[in-house]
């Protein structure tokens, strides 16, 4: 497990130039790819030699006409609930802002630890920038400069003190850790107390609502499982993007500590792109997933919607082929009894394991199936693979120009491991490595 770390301000203070500057390169913040388009505001890093996954957040606008301060103190309270520990950055060139103030206030009454760090003061000369901020009470005020390094070193040695010490948790060997992640108002909470067969977490639709994940231990079929629900409803109707992008901080937490990952989705509403967004990092978690579109009891021409699903999955989730769904109805119980057996299922793929005789007969059969192109004069060779990990299943793969190996064709390779050992309802990883050479 690692903690989660959240860099908040208005805009244009650094936050992406520090969150780079952590990170220790220029991680793009958009990547394209097929099928769905992400913001790629977090990372996964080493802080003091704690791991952290670090959130970038997008800017409160000072400009916004409205809703203003309502939208500050929703957006921050929503990184605060999910953060172990929150990045305050301020501007020392534009001085302290009132808008500035008015989010000290919302970090100081939460209670929850937080640094405070004035941005582009580029050497000691520029540290005279510092004491409007030192006027607010705070200490210390860390001086840095994202852009250059100035001060980060020291802000980096004291965030990692700050960090909390947290241990892999060791459940039994048969428990399935289940998160249940989804846009506002899907029925998150519904499900789960559907699922345990008692009304065990609190569902609401009043704005405000909040508190913690809610961990619930069930038994079925003589199985346990770990059902981590997320945080509660934070407003009712439409929420504008910036809210949106919080939301993902709750989602990363819980895919930090499930197997499989069951990703809600409103059926009145069919698949959003946030709904892709949230599925695109338990991709990248490796993690197993379920989509689940809940209240199908809504939908009146469920034939013409089941179609209309399908072609959102192919147009919006087309990275997800792999990924199960199953409609269902958390209120009325529709075919919600049948989760639990394609979380079995799921769950024994994804920690499925092959010798390394049956990789290399498969990767054999795959080569001589489809030859794999020429570099130059010389054609791209496999010497063999190994199965190094499962949960997911991750494969590596050695070659002699592992770099020349388009992806086109390592994702063949990817969908023969699949279809060879039954792995077509979880992510399945290929990995290319250069053979290393003997020691004489």
């Amino acid at each position: 497990m690692s903690a989660l770390v959240a860099i908040v301000g208005r805009p244009n203070v650094g936050k992406s130039t520090l969150f780079n500057r952590l990170v220790g390169y220029n991680k793009a913040i958009v990547d394209d790819q097929p099928g769905v388009t992400r913001d790629r505001n977090y990372a996964q890093v080493k802080i003091g030699g704690k791991p952290v996954t670090l959130v970038d957040t997008g800017g409160f606008d000072p400009d916004l006409k409205e809703g203003l301060t309502t939208q500050v103190r929703e957006q921050t309270l929503m990184a605060l609930e999910e953060a172990d520990l929150t990045v305050f950055l301020a501007d020392g060139r534009q001085g302290l802002s009132p808008h500035d103030r008015d989010l000290l206030d919302i970090l100081r009454r939460s209670g929850r630890p937080f640094l405070l760090a004035v941005n582009k003061i580029d050497g000691p000369e520029k540290e005279t920038a510092l004491s409007d901020f030192y006027a607010l009470g705070v200490e210390p005020v860390w001086p840095v400069s994202a852009a250059h390094g100035y001060g980060v070193r020291d802000f980096i040695d004291h965030l990692a003190g700050l960090l909390p010490e947290l241990e892999a948790e060791a459940p039994p060997a048969d428990r399935v850790r289940v998160g249940v992640i989804g846009r506002p108002n899907v029925g998150k909470s519904s499900l789960v107390n559907r699922l345990i067969g008692e009304d065990r977490t609190l569902v609401a639709e009043t704005p405000g609502t909040t508190r913690d994940p809610v961990d619930v231990t069930v038994k079925h079929g003589g199985r346990s499982y770990l059902l981590v629900d997320t945080a509660g409803i934070r407003r009712k109707g439409r929420v504008s993007l910036k809210l949106e992008k919080y939301s993902i901080m709750r989602a990363l937490k819980i895919l930090e500590r499930c197997d499989v990952a069951l990703l809600l989705i409103d059926s009145a509403e069919g698949v959003t792109d946030q709904d892709a967004h949230v599925a695109g990092y338990a991709v990248d978690r490796g993690r197993g997933l379920i989509l689940v579109f809940n209240k199908w009891d809504l939908i009146k021409d469920q034939r013409t919607e089941l179609k209309r699903v399908k072609a959102a999955l192919d147009l919006k989730m087309k990275f997800l082929s792999f990924a199960p769904y199953l409609t269902v109805s958390a209120l009325t119980g529709l075919r919600t009894g049948r989760i639990f057996g394609l979380i079995d299922e799921v769950f024994a793929q994804y920690s499925f394991r092959a010798s390394t005789g049956r990789v290399n007969r498969v990767l054999e059969q795959a080569v001589q199936a489809h030859l794999p192109p020429y570099v130059g004069r010389r054609r791209l060779k496999f010497y063999y693979g190994t199965q190094v990990a499962t949960r997911p299943p991750t494969f590596v793969l050695f070659a002699n120009r592992p770099e020349k190996v388009h992806f086109s064709y390592q994702r063949y390779l990817a969908n023969c491991f699949r279809e060879a050992f039954g792995l077509d309802k979880v992510p399945v990883r290929v990995l290319l490595r250069p053979r290393q050479k003997q020691e004489r």
